[in-house]
């Protein structure tokens, strides 16, 4: 039977000069796993042989991208990730590649129609934000240039988040290598309904001429650690804007259910785990 660990995030800032921490804590909160995850594992199979779809099947079609450092599922009609998953340990994260000599690239796998293209990020006023960090591909010259693909990116507030909290929150995972023997992480975009005249609504720019790529109003990483025969979850969710170096991690520290409700997935459905009250 697995057990899963809560996970303890240490109320500390995450800043450039703070040394965040995220560890199991002296008395952990343990769960014993009773009851297995819905299988979400679903295809199509034969369903489409029918007479409703005799000349085809109009999608959608969420593009699976495998890289030599992470797996992407693509969106088309958002032109940004759904999720970006990697696999972090501290052998995988050892290399020598630069990234200096990389360069931001269309991703050639994606249908022109429904690519992100270079010319949208163009005095957007939003960075190309990584959600598989160049850092966590020092393997080789090919896993740093296939981070720089467009399907890795999504629009992320430069200065204050792409530039600062966000790289730290990077590094802190980075760092959970130190601690566990396997670190598993998931990045991707959350667009978050926001209140106005007492009714809510779903709101994000979308940048290119024409608009082409949506800009998410926030961002998640789900992260599953792994030492021995143990398992650790946490998630966070983070506003796409500027954030204080300052603010502690707990902030943005939420139950893996509420990313899961958001993004309309289900995270690490192999292991079993006991439900999380948001």
């Amino acid at each position: 039977m697995f057990k899963i660990l809560a996970v303890v995030v240490a109320s500390i800032s995450i800043g450039a000069s703070a040394v965040p921490a995220l560890s199991q804590g002296n008395d952990p909160y343990i769960f014993d796993l009773d009851s297995p995850q819905l299988d979400v594992r679903a295809s199509l199979g034969d369903n489409t042989d029918n007479e409703f779809l005799k000349y085809g099947y109009p999608g959608p079609v969420s593009d699976f991208l495998l890289r030599s450092r992470y797996a992407t599922s693509f969106n088309r009609a958002l032109r940004n990730p759904n999720w970006v998953a990697e696999h972090l340990t501290l052998a995988n994260l050892n290399g020598t590649a630069d990234r200096s000599n990389a360069d931001f690239k269309e991703d050639k796998d994606i249908p022109v129609m429904f690519r992100a293209h270079l010319k949208d990020y163009y005095r957007s006023g939003f960075d190309r934000g990584h959600m598989c960090p160049a850092a966590d591909a020092k393997k080789d010259d090919q896993a740093m240039k296939e981070t720089f693909l467009l399907t890795n990116m999504t629009p992320q507030v430069g200065v204050g988040f792409n530039r600062n909290y966000w790289a730290y929150l990077e590094a802190f995972v980075r760092d959970l290598t130190k601690s566990f023997d396997d670190v598993y992480c998931i990045s991707g975009p959350l667009y978050l309904p926001v209140q106005e005249d007492g009714k809510w609504y779903v709101k994000y720019q979308v940048i290119g001429n024409p608009p082409n790529v949506a800009v998410p109003t926030h961002f998640f990483k789900v992260v599953l650690v792994k030492q021995g025969s143990d398992f650790s979850l946490g998630a966070f969710a983070l506003p796409n804007k500027a954030i204080d170096n300052s603010t502690p991690l707990t902030d943005f520290d939420v139950p893996v259910e509420t990313v899961e409700k958001a993004a309309g997935l289900v995270f690490f459905d192999k292991l079993e785990r006991t439900s999380v009250t948001p």
